[in-house]
Order: structure tokens, then C-alpha cells, then sequence
């Protein structure tokens, strides 16, 4: 296998973290350690109900730090609710924020503190670099192992009048801070830990494969995929089993390293596509879709997703011919996809063949669809929706 060429420039941002169990009671102390005076706390209702949201406030509060909670953030985050939270945030005299979730609370507090600090409604951000002026100082605690909000520059909202995710993307919403804490996942069931999981592989293989790939976001997409392989069925089968829970963690937060820097793929576009119009889950989108696109993608990189195979389990020899490295390749990904419980097709999750001219054309015009290793067109993205029905 000849080595990548990894002239061209890259540049590579990352936050600040604190991995491990118990990162998260440090909210308190880095927030003081910012002088930050009052934080709203952004998050949804069934986090509120497990606590969580309530922990977090009680370690601001020890270090005399304020805090209001906003606990209305919805899957798919909406615009109007960014909108709403916004308006709290200026209302209640907050200066900075703390995200306790998954992928929505993060992505909606991203968005709210450049609605804030630049005076813009957050539709106007859509696209990639058009953030002037960066949020308030910003601390993510996720509670899921798979969408690496709290590592990335990445913040996906819902327009619902148009019925699209649009993707903003600027380095001047990578958090100031992520206390990951894979003790927060153990209360995630068997779906979401599967959901999640497949998410996270997707991100490390969708990076892996991006024409903005480098040697830094490589190593990480490797390290990824390779944990995934590891703790993934054990998280999914054993859910009180920390090894595998902080296997799985580590695991969310290299892929977000990598797909922070080298962007994703069709994948991901398609699955925005997805979650704007029919509101769709997005990991188990991601998970549907990946396959399907891998089988497309091939031959634009076939070493690297030769390398995704062996990854992932396949038993791929040097006298392999190139076929056969394929096929190997993709059943490896199929296997766990559905040892992992996901067997489901996206007709079963509603989408019809009235929806795929417009899921086409809005996945084509996803920012994530730039960084894709081949440039598909409208029929070859309905074509692949159709086979992952």
C-alpha cells in the first residue's frame, strides 16, 4: 500500500479537555478558573429528568459561579429554539455557557452564543467561515459516546420553515472546554448506545476518507475505528461495563479530532438531509447510509477504505484481488451494523420516493457533501437513498 501524500497544508483545532470519569464535577472549578459570574446551563428534558443538568449546577454553584437552566433543547435542535435560548441567555445576564448532552444541547449552545455576541439570527451563519465575532466562553459536557460536539467547530440547527439542517462551521465555535466523562454514558440504553456508536464510526470513517484528510486527522480516525472494533458490541451488550463505556468515549472524542478538521462526507449530508425534512434520528441515519456510500465512495479511495475493512475485522490479504477487498471490506460494516442492532432500512423510518428529489437536492447543497472523496450527482444521491431503504 503506497503512503498518502500529506504535502498540502492543513491547519488543526482542537479544544481544551479533561477525559475521564469524574471530569464532569469539574464544571465548577474551570468555570471560576475563567472568571466566568453566571452560566446558562443548555440542555434538553430527558437529561434534566436523569439529573445531570442539576449536578453540573451544583458544581458552578460550590465555586460561586450563577447559573440558569435552559432545559427545552429538542432533538434535530431547532432555529426557534436557539432563538429562545438566546433571549434567556441576554435576559437572565449570562456571560458564558455549559452544555450538558448530547450533539443537540451542544449544537444549540454553540448557536446561541454567536446569536449573542455577534447580534445575528442564527440562520445568517449558515456555511462555513461566517462567524465574525466567537461566542462567550464556552464548557460542553457530553453525555453521549458518538457526536464529539464538545471537541468540534461544527454546529447543526433545524430550520424547520425550509425543513433543512443547516451546518455552521467556524473554528470560533470549537469550545473553550469538554469535561468527558464516559460515567455520564452508563445510563444510555442499548439503541443509543448503538446509535451513538455508529455515529462516531462514521464521523472517524467519513474523515478518513475526506479530500481534506491529513497525517494528524488520520492518526485519529485510525485510533477511532479501531476502538469502535473493540468496545462497541461490549458497550451495546454490557451497558455497566466502564471499560467498554470509556473505550467507547475515547473513541467519540478521536473521531471528533478528526472529522472537526478533516470535515465528513455524503454521509453526513444526506443524513442532515434527512433529519431537516422527515426529522429523522441522525446517528441511526448515519448508521443506515454508511455502507451504501462506502460502496459508492470505493474506488475514489479504495486504499483507505481497505484500510477501514482491516479496521473493522476484515480478513483482507496482499493476494486479495481488488473485488474481493471491497466485498470484505463491506461486510465487515455490515456486520456490525447489525450486531449492533441495526437492521432497519429508511423506508421503515418514512421516507417515500415523493422525498428523494428533495433530500437530493438539499444533501448536494450540505456543506459536508464539499469534502466528500467523489462528487455525486442528484441521481447517484437518489440512487443511494433508494438502496438504503
Amino acid at each position: 500500500m503506497q503512503d498518502q501524500d500529506y504535502s498540502e497544508l492543513r491547519k488543526f483545532v482542537a479544544p481544551e479537555f479533561v477525559f475521564g470519569a469524574g471530569a464532569a464535577m469539574l464544571a465548577g472549578q474551570y468555570a471560576a478558573n475563567l472568571s466566568i459570574k453566571k452560566a446558562l446551563v443548555v440542555t434538553g428534558p430527558v437529561l434534566e429528568t436523569l439529573g445531570f443538568p442539576g449536578m453540573v449546577a451544583d458544581s458552578l454553584r460550590r465555586e460561586g459561579v450563577a447559573c440558569t437552566v435552559f432545559p427545552d433543547v429538542s432533538p434535530n435542535p431547532r432555529h426557534a429554539e436557539v432563538m429562545v435560548g438566546a433571549e434567556l441567555f441576554r435576559r437572565e445576564g449570562c456571560d458564558a455557557l455549559v452544555a450538558v448532552g448530547g450533539g443537540s444541547p451542544m449544537d444549540c449552545a454553540k448557536a446561541i452564543g454567536i446569536v449573542c455576541t455577534n447580534e445575528r439570527h442564527v440562520l445568517e451563519f449558515e456555511g462555513v467561515d461566517r462567524v465574525e465575532r466567537p461566542g462567550p466562553p464556552l464548557i460542553c459536557i457530553p453525555t453521549t459516546a458518538g457526536t464529539a460536539a464538545d471537541i468540534s467547530q461544527f454546529a447543526i440547527i433545524n430550520d424547520t420553515d425550509r425543513k433543512v439542517k443547516i451546518a455552521i462551521v467556524s473554528k470560533t465555535m470549537v469550545p473553550d472546554l469538554a469535561l468527558i466523562d464516559p460515567l455520564l454514558t452508563l445510563t444510555m440504553g442499548e439503541e443509543l448506545t448503538a446509535h451513538t456508536g455508529l455515529d462516531a464510526l462514521t464521523h472517524a470513517a467519513e474523515a478518513f476518507a475526506s479530500n481534506a484528510s491529513s497525517a494528524i486527522t488520520d492518526l485519529n480516525a485510525v485510533e477511532a475505528m479501531r476502538l469502535i472494533r473493540l468496545h462497541l458490541l461490549r458497550a451495546v451488550r454490557e451497558p455497566d461495563n466502564m471499560e467498554a463505556r470509556t473505550g467507547m468515549m475515547l473513541a467519540s472524542t478521536y473521531a471528533g479530532l478528526a472529522f472537526s478538521n478533516a470535515i465528513l462526507g455524503a454521509v453526513h449530508a444526506m443524513a442532515h438531509s434527512l433529519g431537516g425534512l422527515l426529522d429523522m434520528p441522525h446517528g441511526l441515519c448515519n448508521a443506515i447510509l454508511l455502507d451504501h456510500v462506502i460502496e459508492y465512495n470505493y474506488d475514489a479511495e479504495p486504499m483507505k477504505y481497505a484500510r477501514l475493512g482491516s479496521l473493522l475485522g476484515a480478513d483482507i490479504r496482499a493476494e486479495d484481488d481488488p473485488a474481493l477487498v471491497k466485498a470484505k471490506t463491506l461486510e465487515a460494516v455490515r456486520t456490525l451494523k447489525r450486531e449492533a442492532g441495526v437492521t432497519v432500512g429508511l423506508c421503515e423510518l418514512g421516507m417515500t420516493d415523493e422525498d428523494l428529489p428533495v433530500l437530493a437536492r438539499n444533501a448536494l447543497a450540505d456543506a459536508c457533501m464539499l469534502t466528500n472523496p467523489k462528487q455525486p450527482t442528484a441521481d447517484d444521491v437518489i440512487e443511494i437513498f433508494k438502496q438504503s431503504c
